[in-house]
C-alpha cells in the first residue's frame, strides 16, 4: 500500500522559515520524480516545486529563489525547505509520487504578517 506523509507545517511569521518533509512507503522511492503542491482557501492546487531522480529541479515563479526541495533516496523522503515566508504562501501542502494518483493528506502552513 503506498502512503505518503507529510509532516514539518505550523505557523510562522512573515520572513520566518519552515521544513516540510515526506516519506514514502509502499513503493520504489529513487526513481520517480517527486512534487510539493499547495492549495490556498478558494483557489486550486498549484505546483510549488519538482525533483527527479536525477537530482534536478523546477520551481514555480512564486516560490524561486526562497524554497528548495531535495530529497533522500535512503530515507525515502523529500523535502521542502521554505525560507523568508509571506503571508501568500499560506495553504495546505501536499506531496505527491510523481504524477500519478498518490497524494499525502497534507501539512498546513500558515504565515503571520
Amino acid at each position: 500500500q503506498v502512503q505518503l506523509m507529510e509532516s514539518g507545517g505550523g505557523l510562522v511569521e512573515a520572513g520566518g522559515s519552515l521544513r516540510l518533509s515526506c516519506v514514502l512507503s509502499g513503493s520504489t522511492f529513487s526513481i520517480h520524480a517527486m512534487g510539493w503542491y499547495r492549495q490556498a482557501p478558494g483557489k486550486e492546487r498549484e505546483l510549488v516545486a519538482t525533483i527527479y531522480s536525477d537530482g534536478s529541479t523546477n520551481y514555480a515563479a512564486s516560490v524561486k529563489g526562497r524554497f528548495t526541495i531535495s530529497r533522500d533516496n535512503a530515507k525515502k523522503t523529500v523535502y521542502l525547505q521554505m525560507n523568508s515566508l509571506k503571508p501568500e504562501d499560506t495553504a495546505i501542502y501536499y506531496c505527491r509520487l510523481g504524477l500519478g494518483v498518490y497524494w499525502g493528506q497534507g501539512t498546513q502552513v500558515t504565515v503571520s504578517s
